[in-house]
C-alpha cells in the first residue's frame, strides 16, 4: 500500500467495513449510523464520491447492478480494499496500544 492511502479517513474506514458483503449506497449509511450510533453520517456525495475513490484505487468493485431499480449498483470490498483495511486496522490497534501503555506507565 502506498503511504499516502494511510492512515484512512473515517468514512473510508467504515464504507470498506460496510462492503465485506455486498451493499449498496443506502445501505452502507444505514450500517455505518447504526454501528456509530448516529456519531458518523455519511452524506450522499461524502459516500458516492468515496467510493469512486475506492473504485479507482481497486479497493471496490461493483458486485452488481439492478437494471429494473434506477441502476442501483452493490459494491464489494475486494483483496487490495481489504489489504488498506488492515493496515489502518493495525494502524489502530497500535495507537490504543501505545495510550494504554503511556497510561500504565503514569499509574506506576
Amino acid at each position: 500500500m502506498v503511504e499516502k492511502d494511510n492512515p484512512l479517513t473515517e468514512a473510508f474506514y467504515y464504507i470498506l467495513l460496510a462492503l465485506r458483503k455486498p451493499n449498496h449506497g443506502y445501505g452502507i449509511i444505514q450500517e455505518v449510523e447504526r454501528w456509530t450510533n448516529g456519531r458518523v453520517v455519511l452524506g450522499a456525495g461524502t459516500l458516492y464520491g468515496a467510493l469512486q475513490t475506492m473504485q479507482k484505487r481497486n479497493w471496490i468493485e461493483i458486485y452488481s447492478i439492478d437494471t429494473e431499480s434506477r441502476k442501483k449498483k452493490e459494491y464489494i470490498i475486494t483483496e487490495a480494499g481489504k489489504e488498506a483495511f488492515n493496515a489502518e486496522k493495525q494502524r489502530l490497534e497500535e495507537l490504543l496500544k501505545n495510550a494504554e501503555l503511556m497510561e500504565e506507565a503514569e499509574n506506576d
